[in-house]
């Protein structure tokens, strides 16, 4: 079946004063609707029609030309952001625990380290796009990518993943992305991240 806009895992107004309703009103709503729509047009009457998203991302090369660009957009516009709400919580915060907990630890040295390579992955990115926490088939990385180009592309697994367009953070935080970025983690659902964490390297 076609993509569907998921429904927010909470109400708008929940990661205040991290994240403001507004923002997550029209983010959800008008942006990721946009990206649902879109995609769903560009792949209608396709045999990519009912494919779920990340094995149509996974294919983009294989995908009609004239579809690419939409498709490579909108597709990875669904993506990030069907991730994106998961990982985030109104009891988010603090630390991650076990195998998750050391893995950060083995990779980076500790969760301050990682955090630190996130954030700069997303103040560093120029113009719009993602900065993610990902597993690559071997190990834990981080990487930030441009506009809505998802890890899914590079058949990467995203574990974790913020959104650096302006549409996430401007009405609150204007230009002070570094501020957003570090507000960000007040709401990191940990829980959710270590999930995908263990489904992505099979455990």
């Amino acid at each position: 079946m076609p993509f569907e806009l998921p429904d927010l895992p909470y109400p708008y107004e929940a990661l205040e004063p991290h994240i403001d309703a507004e923002t997550m009103r029209i983010h959800h709503d008008l942006h990721h609707k946009a990206y649902v729509d879109n995609a769903n047009a560009a792949l209608a009457g396709t045999e990519w029609a009912d494919r779920p998203v990340e094995a149509v991302l996974a294919a983009l090369d294989i995908i009609p030309e004239e579809k690419r660009a939409a498709v490579r957009n909108n597709a990875g516009g669904h993506a990030n952001h069907s991730l994106f709400w998961q990982i985030m919580s109104p009891d988010g915060g603090g630390e991650p625990s076990g195998d998750l907990a050391r893995s950060i630890d083995d990779v980076f040295g500790s969760l301050d380290e990682l955090k630190a390579a996130i954030n700069d992955g997303g103040v560093k990115r120029f113009g719009s796009g993602w900065t993610w926490l990902v597993w690559d088939g071997t190990g834990l990385a981080v990487y930030s990518t441009p506009n809505q180009d998802s890890p899914w592309l590079q058949s990467d697994a995203p574990l974790l993943g913020i959104d650096v367009w302006e549409h996430a953070y401007y009405l609150k935080y204007q230009n002070k992305r570094p501020a957003y970025l570090e507000a960000w983690w007040n709401v990191v659902n940990w829980d959710e991240v270590a999930k995908r964490f263990a489904e992505a390297r099979g455990s």
